[in-house]
């Protein structure tokens, strides 16, 4: 290939326009990816982590004892997080009221409080990648319409046109359309996979919300029934 039309040789020989556009897509690319790598770990981190507590939860311990177990607010995740809302609420009202409905009710609020949370968390920087998946195309093709005005405007001073001294041009301009490309292509790829993952963990989480709701439920009910006896 020759040098004249060499990649390298083009992203420096482009006007300033087109190389900070080059510039902004190689930074939107370099920071995709560390977002990908990060809630990729995440993800997998919280999926195991749900794993092994639905395993404890459902080996028969005494929930008073699971809850005590835990660590903080500030600290619980995932399902953790929902059962120490729901049970702490449960707690709470127990001691405050003998209506059952009052006290599922107070459950279920903070389990919709841990639930949003835990959303926000698994879905923390997705936008990111939605935004580059969108917006790349977008601005490496405002880089090519940009530098091809340019290159008409030398070439309308040229004395002759041929095709050797507008290739050059045209394949700078081009670049970052393909730059714009190589940012968005993985950008939307793992924005969807993350977004299911996170999407089936987060149901998992309601899931478990209305598992551990109907148990305390049933409990109120036989409290209630050997009262009533």
């Amino acid at each position: 290939m020759n040098d004249s039309m060499s990649i390298p040789h083009l992203i420096m020989n482009a006007s300033l326009i087109v190389q900070l556009v080059m510039l902004l897509l190689l930074a939107a690319s370099i920071a995709s990816w560390i977002v990908i790598f990060q809630r990729g770990i995440a993800l997998r981190r919280a999926a195991k982590a749900y794993r092994d507590f639905e395993d404890r939860f459902w080996s028969g311990v005494d929930l008073n004892e699971l809850y005590r177990d835990l660590p903080a607010e500030q600290e619980s995740l995932g399902a953790e997080h929902v059962f120490r809302s729901g049970f702490r609420e449960f707690n709470r009202l127990m001691a405050k009221t003998t209506s059952i409905d009052a006290v599922l009710e107070g459950v279920q609020r903070g389990q919709r409080v841990a639930l949003s949370r835990e959303e926000d968390r698994l879905q923390l920087h997705l936008t990111f990648l939605a935004t580059v998946a969108s917006a790349s195309p977008y601005i490496g093709l405002f880089g090519t319409v940009w530098g091809i005005m340019g290159s008409f405007q030398s070439l309308s001073m040229a004395q002759q046109a041929t095709l050797s001294t507008v290739a050059p041009w045209i394949a700078e301009a081009l670049v970052a359309t393909a730059m714009g490309l190589f940012a968005a292509i993985p950008a939307v790829i793992f924005y969807n996979r993350l977004s299911a993952h996170a999407g089936r963990l987060l149901g998992k989480y309601e899931n478990f919300a209305e598992e551990f709701h109907a148990i305390l439920h049933r409990n109120l009910q036989g409290r209630s029934e050997r009262a009533a006896s």
